[in-house]
């Protein structure tokens, strides 16, 4: 990769992107470009916008003191010199009042993607920002700034126009900071079930250009499998996760060819852990969701990882489908939310293994699902298309942590709040 944006020609500076157009067949004779990441130092204070990053918002620092909004993240206030500076959710509208464009920049990682459009906006909060420019910004108009996860994890700031066009994803800079399935190929990796029939639906409409879903003993039919085979661009594949050979095989025949990885496995069962004779349950479920993602990581990851360059066939994500108990246990569903628990853990370890290759790893979160399996868990549930959907949309928006439905939402801002009580009062419903 070499010369301008891998993803889609470059814009001139100040003029909206051109729109994207399918990548051509990759030359099997080149070398794949090492992957290089944006500069990744970050004070420990900076590191304050990971969290709103991560979920799509845009947050800075407020003073509890005198109200003056601050950016950058710094330890005390500017006016007050308070060091009550909490992250808070703020006003992202402002102004472009200057801009340039690096023609040769002095990092590797922009130097393969010069020209790159970088400006000041004055928002209506207060602060000056410098940001990354999206192609239809242009001086002296408004914009709007958004908080993106660059390629090693990092947050970072772009300015986009006001309001959304049907073209904005395909510009190459905020390509650059998501993970849009557009043109890209997707394994999923449970055809059987129902979220990975809506998730190879949700990807076709989303315009990747190949969803393969994986089918654990392909030679047995199954509801919706007429339906998937309809779809131009699913293809059926044999997979496995329980099975090291299958997982193997399949690697080695589509793991150059995976951009993203969508980890929808999953082996519901009721039940905690003194009411049983035997461990033979909890191993079934732990095997699915703990060593099925292991197995995975193990056969797609390196290749995946060492493709994070490869010009427009780049693999960019990997998402893992985690139930929100994963975060608390939920005794009534207690080696489900232990497995889930274990599956979470493996993730982070995961992130961090991926992110030198800029491959993002996002956790999709979800409630009890509209399914057989929580048939007596009454209302709220999620889904299958609906836990679709959030996962196309955190693909799209470059999300790193997103929560699904009211139950995943309520528990989230329950934990953060309190975590103690909401143990106790999940322990009160097993």
């Amino acid at each position: 990769m070499t010369g301008r944006s891998p993803l889609s020609p470059m814009s001139p500076p100040g003029l909206s992107s051109p729109g994207l157009s399918p990548p051509q067949r990759k030359n099997p004779l080149l070398r794949t470009p090492q992957p290089l990441l944006p500069p990744q130092a970050r004070s420990r204070t900076a590191l304050g916008l990971l969290k709103p990053a991560a979920e799509g918002r845009f947050a800075l620092q407020v003073c509890g003191q005198c109200g003056t909004v601050a950016y950058p993240p710094r330890d005390a206030c500017g006016q007050c010199l308070s060091a009550d500076l909490a992250f808070r959710d703020a006003d992202p509208r402002g102004t472009l009042v200057c801009e340039t464009s690096v023609e040769v920049p002095s990092e590797p990682y922009f130097r393969e993607r010069a020209p790159w459009r970088t400006g000041i906006v004055v928002l209506d909060a207060g602060p000056r920002v410098i940001a990354h420019l999206h192609g239809a910004c242009r001086e002296g108009e408004a914009v709007r700034l958004a908080l993106k996860l660059d390629k090693g994890g990092q947050p970072v700031m772009i300015a986009l126009s006001p309001t959304d066009s049907p073209a904005m994803a395909d510009d190459p800079v905020l390509r650059e900071l998501t993970a849009s399935p557009k043109f890209r190929r997707v394994l999923v990796t449970d055809g059987r079930g129902a979220v990975g029939q809506a998730l190879a639906h949700g990807l076709a409409k989303a315009g990747a250009a190949k969803v393969f879903v994986g089918i654990a003993e392909d030679w047995r039919p199954f509801p919706g499998e007429d339906a998937l085979r309809a779809i131009p661009a699913v293809e059926l594949v044999p997979l496995d996760v329980t099975d090291d050979i299958s997982v193997q095989r399949l690697a080695a025949s589509l793991g150059a060819k995976t951009d993203i990885l969508v980890n929808t496995v999953e082996h519901i069962r009721p039940g905690g852990v003194i009411g049983r004779d035997d461990t033979v349950i909890a191993q079934e479920v732990m095997d699915r969701a703990y060593f099925g993602l292991m197995r995975l990581a193990r056969s797609f990851g390196p290749v995946m990882m060492s493709r994070g360059a490869d010009g427009a066939n780049s693999a960019v994500a990997w998402v893992n489908a985690l139930s929100v108990f994963a975060l608390v246990n939920w005794p009534a569903w207690g080696a489900y939310s232990a497995a889930q628990a274990a599956a979470l853990s493996l993730s982070q370890c995961l992130r961090a293994e991926l992110q030198p290759g800029g491959i993002r790893v996002i956790n999709a979160f979800f409630g009890p699902l509209e399914t057989e399996w929580f048939q007596a868990v009454p209302p709220p549930k999620v889904t299958p298309t609906a836990l679709a959907t959030g996962i196309v949309r955190a693909l799209e928006n470059g999300l790193e942590d997103v929560f699904i439905g009211d139950v995943a939402l309520d528990i989230r801002d329950r934990l953060a709040a309190n975590p103690k009580a909401v143990e106790r009062e999940l322990a009160h419903e097993a």
